[in-house]
């Protein structure tokens, strides 16, 4: 058998031996993994450690927080403030930046996260996830850091990827030569490679949508998915399975394991926003990864990865996954 590759090693050869990555970056993600698994710890014990249920407060989005995503962001601040490689982080649970304090030292990298993707989930233990994204801080930028800092494109990241807490809880990674996933051993303690090269199929028979908004849905977005739901004596000549979780971890997972299409678009609910995600916590991330394994994603007019940034929160539509049929939907709004 061949050794077992810790998520350490793995880090350490890309840096040495690849040179895809400087010694800061190896470290920060490392200190994200070891976040990560304690987020893990918590999300796991459950009622046991008294973490279900309401914060009986709101993000800046006016959602309403569970317990869990409070105690996420602050594991994740915690863990990262000290280590000297961070400039600054932001979190979809925190209204503005959170800048390094002068007390620790400040290094050149950038942090965005979704603490707790799928936060609906937390309380009927479905699958949920920690959602990351790593940025250079600006040459530019001078001494001091702002929120202008992080309005870069998602073709400029320099790591992103996400952890899943599910039956495994299994971290998903990409430094822009692929996508890798590393499952957590708890008996080592450690996250260990156990897939490289990750590839989405081009073509699927699997699509992922709230089939609920449907009356509010654009009318590209309701063609394409009559076409698919016509089945084989359809359009399309073959059938199709829906499938949705309400927690794009999730969702995005089930895409990078055995191909699909997952749809998140703008409706008329909210006509003066551009859709549901965030651009910088999720779509960026996720599209990156997507990217990586051979798959595209668009707001249905261009690539995500190309959009340049106006607000820290700033909503998007997510059209992802299997390459060919995201660029049906997308063709389809183009006409």
């Amino acid at each position: 058998m061949s050794p077992k590759v810790s998520l350490t090693r793995y880090l350490v050869e890309k840096q040495h031996v690849d040179g895809r990555i400087p010694p800061e970056l190896r470290l920060l993600l490392e200190v994200v993994a070891r976040a990560c698994k304690s987020i893990s710890h918590a999300v796991n014990k459950g009622a046991l450690g008294g973490v279900l249920g309401s914060a009986h407060s709101e993000n800046v989005q006016g959602e309403v927080q569970k317990k869990l995503d409070i105690i996420a962001n602050e594991v994740l601040i915690e863990a990262n403030e000290w280590g000297g490689h961070l400039a600054a982080m932001a979190s979809e649970e925190m209204d503005g930046i959170y800048v390094v304090p002068n007390r620790y030292p400040q290094g050149e990298y950038l942090l965005l996260f979704d603490p707790l993707d799928g936060s609906s989930n937390i309380d009927v233990n479905v699958s949920i996830g920690t959602i990351f994204s790593v940025l250079k801080k600006p040459d530019d930028a001078g001494q001091g850091v702002s929120e202008q800092d992080f309005l870069q494109a998602g073709s400029r990241q320099v790591a992103a990827g996400y952890c899943i807490y599910g039956p495994q809880t299994t971290l998903v990674l990409t430094v822009g030569d692929g996508v890798v996933m590393f499952t957590l051993d708890r008996e080592q303690g450690s996250f260990v490679l156990t897939e490289e090269d990750v590839r989405i199929p081009e073509d699927t028979k699997e699509f992922a949508i709230n089939m609920s908004n449907m009356r509010h849905w654009a009318a590209p977005v309701r063609r394409y998915i009559d076409e698919c739901l016509a089945g084989r004596e359809g359009p399309r000549g073959k059938d199709f399975n829906m499938r949705w979780i309400a927690s794009m971890v999730a969702d995005v997972h089930r895409i990078l394991t055995r191909g699909g299409v997952f749809l998140y678009p703008w409706d008329k609910r909210e006509p003066d926003k551009p859709g549901k995600l965030r651009l910088l916590y999720e779509a960026n991330p996720m599209g990156w990864l997507i990217e990586q394994a051979g798959g595209a994603a668009t707001d249905g007019k261009q690539r995500i990865l190309d959009i340049a940034p106006a607000k820290l929160h700033q909503r998007v539509s997510v059209i992802l996954g299997s390459r060919n049929e995201v660029e049906r939907v997308t063709g389809y709004h183009r006409d």
